[in-house]
């Protein structure tokens, strides 16, 4: 099984995490922001990925540390239980509706995190969480996940609809890019024989 288990500890936030890749998408989500459980909650459910996250942050000050370290805690458990990524899809690629709502996201689990965000929202919150995080989150996780991640709204007009479709396609995204290839067992998926963070 590919599980990993992360502990972060800052004057910010304490935050422990818990995955496993080859679950069934349970999730225990706390992060003091009722918002971001709901998205994390999506991640797990639709991914597979049996995710624990447990978060206690300077929530007195604003959304933004919680938020961002949260995406980096995710995203470092993802990848600790990835290892040396041989036999993996790699790449995922996921058009997901909610309602008026489509996104499309696309993943590639090459170890070189960059992150392409086509997102706009028309409120400046949803319910008390800043909008401007989504990207902060999304951005924790790629880096710290080493993913290449795109992710467009194509077109909405709910923001709730907007950015709940976003982490829904990244949670089927990652799903097609984590799987095991049955025809790759153990084969680095690249031609370099290595997915490392050097070009």
């Amino acid at each position: 099984m590919r599980q990993a288990h992360i502990e972060r500890k800052t004057k910010e936030t304490q935050i422990v995490a818990s995955v496993n890749l080859d679950g069934t998408g349970r999730y225990d989500v706390s992060t003091g922001i009722g918002f971001l459980d709901h998205m994390l909650e999506q991640l797990s459910r639709h991914s597979l990925m049996d995710l624990e996250l447990k978060a206690k942050g300077d929530l007195h000050i604003d959304f933004h540390h919680t938020t961002e370290d949260s995406g980096i805690v995710i995203g470092e458990a993802v990848n600790k239980a990835l290892g040396d990524r041989k036999g993996i899809t790699r790449f995922g690629s996921a058009l997901v509706p909610l309602d008026e709502a489509l996104s499309r996201v696309v993943v590639d689990c090459s170890n070189r995190p960059y992150l392409v965000w086509k997102v706009n929202f028309s409120r400046p919150k949803l319910g008390d969480m800043d909008t401007e995080l989504f990207k902060e989150w999304f951005q924790a996780f790629a880096q710290a996940a080493g993913l290449t991640l795109h992710v467009e709204s194509l077109y909405g007009e709910n923001n709730h609809h907007i950015v709940e479709s976003a982490y829904k396609g990244l949670a089927r995204a990652l799903r097609q890019a984590i799987t095991l290839d049955e025809r790759a067992i153990g084969v680095v998926p690249s031609t370099k024989g290595v997915l490392s963070s050097q070009p």
